[in-house]
């Protein structure tokens, strides 16, 4: 579910949504979601200030605290 909300949301933000790649790292009690996209769109997903970044962080951390685990954003180029 998390994974699927990450790549919704970036998929709408950036001009290349084809190059949006999402893995999930899922353990006992804790979720790494590592976020790929083009060079080109790094400026639009993690924003002024990386106040996207931000964002995207906060949505995962609520997302998956309904599951019981603590969540973690990798933003890659």
């Amino acid at each position: 579910m998390v994974k699927d909300l990450v790549l919704y949301v970036t998929q709408s933000l950036v001009d290349n949504p084809q190059a949006v790649q999402v893995r999930q790292i899922e353990g006992s009690h804790s979720l790494i979601i590592k976020l790929a996209v083009a060079p080109e769109d790094m400026g639009k997903v993690i924003g002024k200030q990386g106040k996207i970044a931000k964002a995207l962080r906060t949505l995962i951390t609520v997302a998956a605290a309904r599951d019981g685990k603590r969540a973690t954003l990798e933003i890659q180029s």
